[in-house]
């Protein structure tokens, strides 16, 4: 194989691993928010069950001065009535006391719904605390490894980066420039091997002279149809009845 296929196919290699890695990267951040996210709903699911249980006492405090006002009217008209001598005004000031109790009866009932509303507000409450506990940690504990995993992939990437100058260094420029044009374009696939007459990269039937110039090893040769690098070793299988 020609020195220059050799040092190709290591800067593709060291391409494809830099290109790996840089993946790798740009799909932690949307994770690590993804899981802050969770998080951040189970905690709205904890406030809004506290807050469930605020208005369910505070609708009961209302009620209990609801009660309290009825019964300072009931005392009220109680009063009143021992005051007055007009047989029409007690009995308008006893119906006034009949519907005052009345309504204690019917805000009671209302309290006693209340109060079932609250034993299940509170038991939501204590799911929800659970539960908000729960994905805080296995969060905070995740969004750990992905930092570690995050900072390790940093100096990797790193690593592999410097050493792509180095081997980028050992190509000509006219080659390298080639090189790069065909990474942008057509991905991590540039130099690609000859099986069985067809292009590694495109897979298409190549000319049986490009195959020859592959064989002959004497410049580098590019695919007529994708423009890729093409390579031959003795391994490969250049013809359909080789």
């Amino acid at each position: 194989m020609q020195e220059i296929i050799e040092k190709l196919l290591i800067l593709q290699d060291r391409n494809r691993k830099i290109l790996r890695v840089s993946q790798e990267l740009a799909h932690i951040g949307p994770e690590r928010e993804g899981l802050r996210t969770k998080a951040a709903a189970t905690q709205s699911q904890l406030e809004a069950a506290k807050l469930r249980v605020k208005q369910i006492e505070s609708e009961r405090k209302r009620l209990d001065l609801e009660i309290e006002a009825k019964k300072s009217q009931i005392e009220k008209y109680a009063n009143q009535q021992l005051q007055t001598r007009k047989n029409e005004e007690y009995k308008a000031l006893a119906h006034e006391i009949e519907m005052a109790k009345e309504a204690i009866f019917k805000i009671e009932d209302a309290e006693i719904v209340l109060m079932e509303q609250a034993e299940a507000a509170q038991k939501e409450v204590a799911r929800a605390t659970t539960e908000a506990a729960a994905a805080k940690k296995l969060v905070e504990d995740q969004i750990g490894l992905l930092d570690g995993r995050e900072e390790n992939l940093k100096k990797e990437l790193a690593e592999l980066q410097q050493g792509r100058v180095g081997i980028a260094a050992a190509v000509d420029e006219p080659t390298l420039n080639r090189y790069e044009r065909l990474f942008k374009s057509k991905g991590e696939n540039v130099v690609v091997g000859v099986e069985h007459s067809v292009c590694g990269g495109c897979h298409m039937k190549l000319p049986a002279q490009i195959i020859a110039s592959c064989r002959g090893e004497a410049e580098i040769i590019t695919c007529p149809n994708c423009g890729r690098i093409l390579y031959y070793t003795r391994d490969m299988i250049l013809t359909g009845g080789d």
